[in-house]
């Protein structure tokens, strides 16, 4: 059997990253590993939005929160929650490099639409260096029982030294 010691969970609060979170957390249970869920948001995209981040010191632990809430129940399971500032598909591939394996959600966008909005999922699975387990919206993955215990860690890119 495969060890996975951390299996990263990429989130952008969609459905999709919902359901992914679901498989991640089944995955960890029965492997044995912990899950690290990673939300990359935008740089901004003016002065003014830069000004607007800097007034909040607590910016970042505003979006661990909602990321947080937006998760489901993770019993039994270590799950470590960071975000960090950038491009998406680049963070998660550099954050899949400490990783055994990558799950994230996909929108099944086709046609025109994927070409204009491009498809993080598709870059993730060309360029990490791991595998990469990809999971449409709805998905029901195996069933759990809830455990005793949960165990929440929770970084911000700026602890990490990550975006720098």
């Amino acid at each position: 059997m495969p060890e996975l010691p951390t299996i990263l969970c990429a989130s952008d609060l969609s459905e999709a990253s919902q359901t992914a979170f679901r498989f991640a957390t089944a995955l960890a249970r029965d492997y044995g590993a912990k899950v690290v869920v990673l939300y990359v948001y935008p740089p901004p995209l003016n002065h003014a939005e830069a000004v607007d981040r800097a007034r909040d010191p607590n910016f970042e632990a505003h979006l661990i929160e909602t990321l947080r809430a937006q998760t489901p129940e993770h019993w039994g399971t270590v799950v470590e929650f960071r975000v960090v500032e950038g491009t998406p598909a680049e963070e998660i591939v550099k954050a899949a490099r400490d990783c055994n394996l990558v799950v994230i959600g996909t929108h099944g966008r086709s046609g025109l639409r994927r070409v204009l909005m491009g498809s993080v999922a598709e870059e993730v699975l060309r360029k990490a260096p791991c595998p990469v387990l990809t999971v449409r919206a709805g998905l029901a993955p195996p069933p759990a029982s809830p455990p005793a215990a949960t165990t929440t860690t929770i970084t911000s890119g700026n602890e990490l030294g990550v975006g720098d």
